[in-house]
């Protein structure tokens, strides 16, 4: 039998379960950043589930102005030992520095997926469901509206459509095709 055979489920199983906290992780401290309603039902949840090691978090990181870093530190963390579990089951083995810049090139990935699913979340629910006022709807609007405000600047009012999430959507693609890579390359570089 292929010593593959049990490493692929428990690499699936690390990687689905790292990531799903790291992205609950992010999208807290995305929250908080853009000032999104701290009682609306999503942020509630996401504040629960990442209070624990944050509250521990807290009490050597401080917060520098509006940027909560025990929340960056988390997340650089969590990502980090996930990608050296994977590895290590791989049989790879990777410095820390390599490690901390794939790391951080997975969560600048991550930090730009966000922020495309959610631009196209909104524009979409604006389709089909315009005026409409939910949970979800008030945090993708706090998440996108400073992006897209900076959009509608250099965009023309072209009678009532407002193009700033087309806009948006293709200046995070050119986002992940110019800073992606060189960090990748680093990585490489340093491994």
């Amino acid at each position: 039998m292929d010593s593959t055979y049990m490493t692929n489920p428990v690499i699936f199983i690390i990687d689905t379960l790292f990531s799903l906290y790291i992205l609950a992780v992010m999208l807290r401290f995305l929250l908080q950043w853009s000032g999104a309603e701290f009682y609306n039902p999503i942020s509630q949840f996401l504040v629960k589930v990442t209070h624990p090691p944050l509250r521990i978090l807290r009490r050597f990181v401080p917060p520098v102005g509006k940027i909560d870093t025990s929340s960056l530190v988390l997340v650089l963390a969590l990502q980090m030992l996930a990608d050296f579990s994977i590895l290590m089951l791989k049989g790879v083995s990777i410095g820390i520095g390599a490690l901390a810049i794939l790391s951080i090139t997975q969560l600048v990935s991550l930090l730009i997926n966000i922020f495309i699913f959610a631009v196209f979340a909104r524009a979409l629910l604006s389709w089909l469901n315009p005026g409409t006022f939910n949970a979800a709807s008030s945090i993708l609007y706090s998440l996108t509206e400073p992006l897209l405000d900076i959009c509608r600047r250099f965009i023309p009012d072209l009678g009532g459509i407002d193009l700033s999430p087309l806009a948006a959507l293709l200046l995070l693609q050119l986002a992940k095709m110019l800073i992606l890579p060189p960090l990748q390359q680093l990585a490489g570089l340093i491994g």
